[in-house]
């Protein structure tokens, strides 16, 4: 299926989000799935991302969370990121991580997203999919627990804090999530250690969550990016293969 990648602007109450958006080209509405990205922010990497999954035949939005500080990229990032040695990337970014993460801001930008959904011709009329990574897992988690109506189905992979003792930590929100959920975790990944696994777990089975939640051994935080050196091909494939399995059984393409 060929696929359009073009560049769109998203009004939010806070200006202009810049966004990637990929669909099947052919004047058709798809299934919308909104892709939050991670730490790094919108990319060359990302985008192949949502291509792939538009291709799958939906419509694929992936928006610049950091777009208060301008339009993306912001930061500079060589072709592969190497994660040890990439301390001066992260001073950058920290200023730019905490507005994104905030959950009032965070529920007023995903507003903004849906409402681009719900008004464009290109995404059919229901309710859409979310996927995230790293920062975009505990994002997507909060976006379907802000608004149950509009999210059938969240994947979230390698995310972190999901479920800490901050009174705005996502799992407490799992009262209100009715979407089917799907948890990759990676069994390296000191932001999502077994305690808080545990508790997640705890408040989605006691709140009648369908979810599923695996562990992918070997795997650390961030093996879904290709261009990082945290990617892991064997838990990639297998990321790709949970995400459209779950895709298919809530918004069949």
């Amino acid at each position: 299926m060929t696929v359009l990648g073009t560049l769109v602007d998203i009004p939010t109450a806070d200006g202009t989000a810049d966004a990637y958006l990929a669909h099947p080209d052919d004047d058709r509405p798809h299934p919308g799935v909104l892709l939050y990205q991670d730490a790094f922010g919108l990319r060359p990497h990302l985008k192949s991302m949502a291509d792939r999954i538009a291709e799958a035949g939906y419509t694929v939005l992936v928006p610049n969370l950091y777009y208060r500080s301008g339009r993306a990229p912001l930061v500079e990032l060589p072709e592969l990121i190497d994660i040890e040695q990439c301390g001066e990337i992260f001073a950058q970014l920290g200023p730019l991580l905490g507005p994104a993460r905030d959950p009032q801001i965070a529920a007023r930008d995903a507003g903004a997203f849906l409402a681009w959904f719900a008004g464009s011709p290109l995404v059919q009329d229901g309710p859409i999919g979310a996927t995230g990574y790293c920062l975009g897992a505990y994002l997507a988690l909060s976006t379907a627990a802000a608004h149950p109506d509009r999210i059938a189905a969240v994947g979230a992979f390698h995310g972190g804090h999901l479920a800490t003792d901050r009174p705005d930590s996502p799992h407490l929100g799992a009262g209100r999530v009715t979407a089917e959920l799907y948890f990759g975790h990676a069994d390296q990944d000191e932001s999502m250690p077994p305690e808080q696994i545990a508790r997640l777990d705890e408040a989605l089975t006691a709140a009648g969550v369908r979810y599923r939640a695996e562990l992918y051994e070997g795997a650390g935080h961030g093996f879904t990016q290709a261009d990082t050196t945290r990617y892991d091909a064997v838990g990639d494939a297998r990321h790709w293969s949970a995400l459209f399995d779950l895709l298919k059984r809530n918004l069949p393409a």
